[in-house]
């Protein structure tokens, strides 16, 4: 640690750091190999989210992935139907966190960032990427949707990109992510470059400003969030969940095998 440096909080898969006298926080994803974001470590990250909200000085919110990798997606495990519904809810409440928070959030991207890992850093207001980072939200190749991913996708790289890779499931380079808008710039070093960022664009502005600004932002888009993602919620617990191919998908990644679909 640097002399502006502090340890935020003490938690089993998330480092995170006080920095700058506090205006910027570094959380960083820590749970090999892949940063999956399971029950807990969804909520180690709300927690982070909540606090955010109610520290005054704080500017911005830097999240990276310790090790070669961002985040390989949320717990397929936690997909099955008996845990679906508990892991659903943490993992829509952090998205809430992070709205209600009104700290600008920057993400800084290597290797692949897919499914809930997708989902969070197109949640992000400014996303950097290493050249060699792969997108996507893969979802659909096991059977199911990805609710926060419709919901924000279409809001980051429009209709068509979001039907794209919502629809698909397929992976794009880091290069045809910034095509579409989906990140923001790329660079060899982008915790370096994401820092940059913050401290010119960010940094000379009035903490308690960038609040209002961050929510005015986002303001219908928050109001939208709300109501879509309970619907989405609701329409796969009750409604996908109660088909043989969302469960056959899970299975049989799972299973390690190729899945066999009804198409019911």
């Amino acid at each position: 640690m640097t002399p502006d440096e502090t340890q935020l909080t003490s938690t089993t898969k998330i480092r995170s750091m006080r920095m700058d006298d506090n205006a910027l926080w570094r959380v960083s994803l820590d749970s090999p190999k892949g940063n999956v974001l399971d029950a807990e470590l969804v909520g180690e990250l709300t927690r982070i989210f909540r606090a955010a909200g109610a520290e005054p000085r704080l500017k911005a919110i830097l999240l990276t992935g310790e090790g070669p990798y961002f985040c390989f997606g949320a717990s397929v495990e936690e997909h099955r139907a008996e845990q679906v519904g508990d892991m659903l809810a943490g993992f829509h409440d952090l998205f809430r966190a992070i709205l209600r928070s009104g700290v600008p959030v920057i993400a800084a991207v290597r290797g692949c960032c897919l499914g809930g890992g997708l989902e969070l850093a197109a949640f992000c207001h400014h996303v950097v990427a290493h050249p060699d980072a792969t997108f996507g939200q893969p979802e659909i190749t096991l059977g199911v949707f990805a609710p926060v991913g419709s919901a924000i996708l279409p809001e980051r790289v429009g209709r068509g990109a979001a039907d794209d890779l919502l629809l698909t499931g397929r992976t794009v380079t880091a290069a045809e992510a910034r095509e579409m808008r989906l990140i923001d710039d790329v660079g060899d070093e982008p915790e370096a470059l994401a820092t940059d960022w913050i401290h010119q664009c960010l940094f000379p502005r009035s903490a308690s400003s960038l609040r209002f600004a961050t929510h005015a932002a986002r303001l219908a888009f928050s109001r939208r969030f709300e109501r879509d993602i309970a619907d989405l919620e609701r329409m796969y617990l009750d409604r996908l969940m109660a088909t043989h191919d969302a469960n056959e998908g899970i299975a049989a990644f799972l299973d390690k095998r190729q899945p066999v679909w009804s198409d019911a």
